[in-house]
């Protein structure tokens, strides 16, 4: 009786462990760079290839990078949203263009509108790699001193801006005005 009450209390384990990780959203991923320094990086711009963009350049601003690609499904998705909340001008957007080829993605943005202040160019997608990305798209917001204080992964749906991110940036914004 005992060698089958070991099988089954260790299949019963498994089974609980396996039930509360099916529960979680995969979104959830807690990134170990929240309250750390976004990591340093220069990259040509998407539009101006001999101009070239960096995290230190954001200094003293609140603001939004968002990892997207031409191939990217979801970032399709995600697009207009992203358009409606530029306009809304809460808090500059800027784009990590994330192993793409170039040209596909200028003529995405040309097709589809252009939410970023500029895209920088991560063809082989080391900074990426640096950010913790687990796929396009995914959203930091960082502050003032160059820290990272959320990351979305997946899209930006309208619950996440208006739950999450603009309180977030009216928050850090505040804080910065002291």
């Amino acid at each position: 009786m005992a060698k089958y009450l070991i099988p089954l209390v260790l299949f019963m384990v498994l089974v609980v462990f396996l039930a509360i990780g099916l529960k979680r959203d995969p979104h959830e991923v807690p990134s170990p760079l929240i309250n750390k320094a976004a990591p340093a990086f220069s990259l040509p711009q998407l539009k101006d290839p001999s101009r070239t963009f960096s995290a230190a350049e954001m200094r003293g601003k609140v603001w939004v990078l968002n990892v997207w690609a031409s191939w990217c499904i979801t970032c399709r998705d995600e697009h207009p949203l992203l358009i409606e909340y530029a306009k809304s001008g809460a808090v500059p957007i800027y784009g990590l263009n994330y192993k793409d080829k170039r040209e596909d993605a200028l003529a995405w943005l040309g097709d589809l509108g252009d939410p970023y202040v500029l895209s920088a160019a991560d063809e082989d997608g080391r900074v990426a790699i640096d950010y913790g990305v687990y796929g396009a798209p995914e959203t930091y917001v960082i502050d003032q001193a160059g820290t990272i204080r959320f990351k979305q992964i997946g899209p930006v749906t309208p619950d996440v801006w208006s739950k999450e991110i603009l309180p977030l940036v009216q928050e850090l914004n505040r804080q910065g005005n002291r």
